[in-house]
């Protein structure tokens, strides 16, 4: 690994935004930050905004309407200028000083997907919701039973990946469900897949978490539709 590109993709965060990318940068892992706003309708983009004005390596694109995070990552892979890129959401339910530690597996394996779990090790971890979190085991343990190859955490966010894959990417999904497509997608172009134990705090539907039960539904079905129908 040469160089990182952090996306940030973020949809009405005004909330969380300013600090989530400050976050980001006493953690001095960027290269590059390039945050795509997809279609806000809050002050989201105008606090993004504000804040670029003064880091010269960071930008901001914008979709005119909200059009899912996958068209966000999508419009992001036309500007990577870095060896690799690394996929930071805007809440605040990750930490981005664990990409420290998946930037040391990545350069002793650059080729492969580093990919944060929050199923091993013992970092400090706030599941507000149990239903979400043993559905996501046993969504994790059928992507792991159809593809061949054992993931312990399919939806975490946190995937750092060579530029050189993520660039080929058509990303079809704009929901969750963006998570299994490019997982399976990368396992088709290499099988290496190393996972390295992160933090998190998840945030409640008042605080805009915005997963629902029907994109468990759409986990389970696009594991099989990019196992078989690639």
């Amino acid at each position: 690994m040469e160089n990182l590109t952090v996306i940030i993709p973020f949809y009405n965060e005004e909330k969380f935004i300013e600090q989530s990318i400050y976050r980001v940068l006493k953690s001095n892992i960027a290269d590059e930050i390039l945050l795509i706003d997809d279609g806000s309708t809050d002050s989201s983009y105008e606090i993004v905004n504000e804040i670029i004005k003064t880091i010269s390596f960071a930008r901001i694109l914008k979709n005119k309407k909200n059009l899912g995070k996958g068209n966000a990552l999508n419009v992001a892979r036309k500007h990577i200028n870095t060896s690799h890129v690394v996929i930071h959401d805007a809440d605040l339910e990750y930490n981005p000083e664990d990409i420290l530690k998946m930037i040391v597996k990545s350069k002793l394996s650059p080729n492969s997907l580093i990919l944060g779990t929050r199923f091993k090790g013992s970092e400090v971890r706030a599941n507000i919701y149990k239903r979400t979190y043993y559905a996501n085991r046993l969504m994790s343990s059928l992507f792991s039973l159809v593809h061949n190859f054992r993931i312990s955490d399919i939806a975490s966010c946190y995937k750092l990946m060579p530029s050189k894959f993520f660039n080929t990417l058509n990303i079809k999904e704009n929901s969750f469900s963006i998570e299994v497509e490019i997982l399976a997608k990368f396992l088709n172009y290499n099988q290496s897949i190393i996972e390295v134990p992160i933090s998190y705090s998840g945030r409640s539907y008042e605080e805009g978490k915005k997963i629902k039960s029907i994109d468990g539904i759409s986990y389970v079905l696009k594991t099989f539709k990019y196992r078989f129908f690639k």
